[in-house]
């Protein structure tokens, strides 16, 4: 009930926001779950970036979306990590017409096992998974211009 009261208590864009992100997770785990070689047209242009401009227009924008798929992202009945998140936050931008890059990198853990990690930024401001991400090297990247085009 308090999770309830807190959600109603929100203003109007955040619930929206919210529900959006919930929608996007969901599509994000069912295309995670297909081949990556559909999946990888559908991200940009490969191995590409979009520009590191700090577009102050949008850092509120980019700063709730991100929050409303952190929030969103421990109430899901599926696995929402990193890449389920990075999806998510990509298609949400690219319907408000934002260019964004995701980074796909890989590491080792404690353990020497290889262990990967998605993240994905918009100019300056990382959306989702900077948690880390230092730690990763950067096996892919896909530059989502507006429009689709060029990066």
């Amino acid at each position: 009930m308090k999770k309830l009261r807190t959600f109603l208590s929100m203003d109007t864009q955040m619930k929206k926001l919210l529900l959006e992100s919930f929608f996007y997770l969901a599509w994000a785990r069912i295309q995670k779950q297909g081949s990556f070689s559909k999946l990888s047209p559908t991200l940009g242009v490969h191995m590409e970036e979009t520009a590191f401009n700090k577009d102050l227009l949008h850092k509120e924008l980019l700063s709730q979306i991100s929050s409303a798929l952190y929030l969103t992202s421990r109430y899901t009945f599926w696995e929402s990590q990193c890449l389920v998140k990075a999806l998510a936050a990509m298609k949400m931008l690219e319907k408000r017409q934002i260019e964004s890059t995701l980074y796909l990198g890989t590491a080792r853990d404690n353990n020497g096992e290889m262990v990967a990690h998605a993240w994905l930024r918009s100019g300056t401001f990382y959306v989702t998974g900077s948690e880390g991400m230092d730690r990763y090297t950067v096996v892919g990247k896909f530059a989502k211009t507006v429009g689709g085009g060029k990066a």
